[in-house]
């Protein structure tokens, strides 16, 4: 009896001694849009695809709070007073217009020099290029957000299932901002569809 019991008692410290799994780097995203995501924030080395430009600005706010760079390529539509708005720090945010013809090279350029990099591919996008581009994201544990289409499968995708507008009376007044859910899944932790709804900005 007594040995069994010093033999136990070796064996609960050998199971503590195991290996820990190395905890996920994450890129912050505030609530509630942190539920979308299976480690609460965006996992650098990844490519997160919205449906929204109101929704990629806003997962862009919190990085730049915490004094990060980001960079907005091929959104010639987009305006810097969009940008304000959502929280992200002018001084540090770039934006490229990344011509048609270049932008793989542009888009790889800026994953070498900054953390998170918005982007609106053009309408075809070589299948080569977005596996290259998807290699470069994982080598320099950036975040890729992409606004539009993509010919690969992406870590996580957010897409607006319903939204309503706040503001408007009886036919006047000014649209302030809309109450919308979304709908976020993809592979491996975030393979499960997980959902919120959010207060977001014009």
């Amino acid at each position: 009896m007594a040995l069994a019991l010093a033999t136990t008692s070796l064996e609960a410290p050998a199971a503590l001694l195991q290996p820990a799994q190395p905890a996920r780097s994450t890129l912050p995203v505030a609530p509630p849009l942190d539920a979308l995501f299976p480690y609460g924030g965006m996992v650098r080395g990844s490519i997160v695809a919205v449906d929204s430009l109101t929704v990629a600005l806003t997962l862009l706010a919190p990085t730049s709070a915490a004094g990060g760079w980001c960079a907005a390529a091929g959104l010639p539509d987009l305006g810097l007073a969009a940008v304000a708005d959502a929280g992200i720090d002018l001084s540090r945010f770039a934006v490229v217009a990344a011509p048609v013809e270049q932008w793989a090279v542009a888009i790889a350029t800026l994953l070498d020099g900054v953390g998170t990099v918005l982007t609106k591919p053009p309408a075809r996008v070589k299948p080569g290029d977005a596996r290259r581009l998807a290699a470069r994201v994982r080598e320099r544990r950036g975040v890729l957000l992409i606004y539009g289409g993509w010919p690969e499968q992406v870590d996580l995708r957010i897409q607006v299932a319903a939204s309503e507008w706040t503001g408007l009376s009886d036919g006047y007044g000014r649209l302030q901002r809309r109450r919308t859910d979304l709908a976020a899944s993809g592979r491996g932790a975030a393979a499960r569809e997980r959902r919120v709804t959010a207060w977001l900005p014009h």
